[in-house]
C-alpha cells in the first residue's frame, strides 16, 4: 500500500517543472494530485471537496503570497506544507509545516504524510 493512497493533494507552485516534479512524487506515493500555478487557481482549488492536504509555495510570481489560501485551508482543517525559500513565515502560512527550498520531493511527501497521520489518526500506514 502506498503511503498516501486515497488522498487528494493540492500542489500550489508557479514553476511548471517544479510543480510537475512534486506532483509526480505524490502520485508515486499513491495520492491524486491537482496543481494550481496561480493564486486565483489555488484559491478555487483550495475549495475542492475531498481535499486531504496541500503543498503551498509561499510566494508566487509578481510577489503575491499564498496567505489567503493557507488561511482557507486552516479554516477547512486541511493540513498543509509551505514549500518556500523564506526562512520565516507570517500570517496564515505560519500555521503550516515549513520545508525550505530546495528539498527533495520525498521530503515533501514524508512531511505531508506525517502531518496527515497526526491529523487523521491511524488512517495512513
Amino acid at each position: 500500500m502506498a503511503e498516501l493512497d486515497g488522498c487528494l493533494v493540492l500542489v500550489v507552485e508557479d514553476e511548471p517543472i517544479i510543480a510537475l516534479h512534486i506532483a509526480d512524487s505524490f502520485k508515486k506515493a499513491g495520492a491524486s494530485v491537482i496543481i494550481a500555478r496561480t493564486l486565483e487557481d489555488a484559491t478555487i482549488k483550495s475549495e475542492c471537496p475531498g481535499l486531504a492536504a496541500a503543498v503551498i509555495d509561499h510566494a508566487l510570481h509578481g510577489g503575491r503570497t499564498t496567505s489567503d489560501v493557507c488561511a482557507r485551508l486552516k479554516e477547512r482543517n486541511i493540513p498543509f506544507v509551505v514549500y518556500s525559500g523564506f526562512s520565516q513565515l507570517e500570517g496564515a502560512c505560519a500555521s503550516g509545516e515549513l520545508v525550505h527550498k530546495p528539498a527533495h520531493p520525498y521530503v515533501l511527501v514524508s512531511t505531508l504524510a506525517g502531518l496527515l497521520r497526526e491529523h487523521q489518526g491511524p488512517r495512513l500506514n
